[in-house]
């Protein structure tokens, strides 16, 4: 492996890119071009495949390009460097260097990179934080996720469980649906309300991704006797995490503590497949404000702390970083 080939990625390459994907150690559904190219009118694509002395495939760089920065990748939570079983610290600096002389190259001075949190890889893949620390990047922003740990959960809080019991009393009933169409008008009301935001998702990309990967995507929903829907929750599933992607809760809900049905479902449907439940980032502000309702009512249901860093770097400065390896 010691001599590395970096391609820029185009639409020919598709099928061994995903096929590479799925085949990795921590890549996840999202790096699957069906789903990141849903919004290619969004970023400018920028992405590398890496190759070694044989030509075969050992590392892929989901990213997109803004100027002179390179980020990996802007319309993704994270995303990192996809490597498979094979791939080694001392080979991961060669993939490192290679990548970061190829970026200079094509007029890159700044990488922006998004760690895959080790809560979605399959087997250890934090060879990238080492090659990021060699090269003297800068820890930028650091998201807290919380996450149920199914082998070592949290206590519960009575206050959630007493939530998901007066839902139950109401007549709430929690199951899973296709119905996004009747969730994203509750989704959206919540965010707007809650945060002056849309989803990042139009309710007709949402549908569609759904239709492309329709055992990762996933939406669940409590509904009372009439079939109303009070509150929803989109799951990202992955071979190692429940992601919690959208949760969205309408007026009446909120008096039926229908989120917490819902959440509490998904959380106890999913034990037995997956080895975490990701309720997803509480900080703002790049991480330097923490949302303490929203973390609080996440560690509620047993959840804890995972970091999620990003990292940024002078691929100027860092040039020398990996001579002699």
């Amino acid at each position: 492996m010691s001599a590395m080939q970096v391609e820029a990625y185009t639409a020919a390459r598709r099928g061994e890119w995903d096929a590479f994907v799925r085949g990795s150690k921590n890549g996840t559904f999202l790096f699957e071009r069906g789903y990141m190219d849903y919004h290619a009118d969004r970023f400018v694509d920028a992405s590398y495949v890496v190759r070694d002395g044989r030509g075969a495939i050992v590392a892929l760089l989901p990213a997109n390009r803004d100027g002179d920065l390179l980020a990996s990748h802007g319309g993704l939570t994270y995303g990192g460097f996809v490597v498979d079983a094979g791939m080694t610290t001392p080979a991961m600096l060669r993939v490192f260097g290679a990548v970061l002389a190829r970026a200079r190259d094509d007029g890159v001075r700044r990488l922006r990179y998004k760690a895959i949190p080790h809560i979605y890889h399959a087997q250890p893949a934090e060879e990238d934080l080492y090659c990021l620390f060699r090269a003297g990047a800068r820890l930028y922003r650091r998201d807290v996720l919380s996450v149920i740990d199914y082998r070592a959960p949290g206590p519960v809080q009575d206050r959630r469980a007493r939530s998901a019991r007066r839902a139950e009393r109401a007549g709430l009933v929690v199951r899973e649906t296709r119905d996004f169409a009747a969730f994203w008008p509750v989704l959206t009301a919540n965010l707007i309300a809650r945060y002056g935001v849309n989803p990042v998702h139009s309710l007709d990309e949402i549908a569609r991704l759904a239709d492309c990967f329709p055992d990762r995507i996933r939406l669940f929903a409590a509904y009372d006797q009439s079939g109303g829907l009070h509150a929803g929750v989109v799951v990202f599933v992955t071979a190692t995490v429940c992601h919690v992607q959208y949760p969205g809760i309408g007026e009446a809900g909120k008096a039926m503590g229908a989120l917490d049905a819902v959440e509490r479902h998904i959380i106890d449907a999913f034990a037995p497949t997956v080895r975490y439940f990701d309720f997803g980032s509480s900080t703002e502000d790049d991480g330097r404000r923490l949302n303490e309702g929203l973390a609080e009512f996440k560690e509620g249901f047993g959840a804890r702390t995972v970091a999620h860093d990003f990292y940024e770097l002078d691929v100027i400065s860092a040039a020398g970083a990996f001579d002699g390896i």
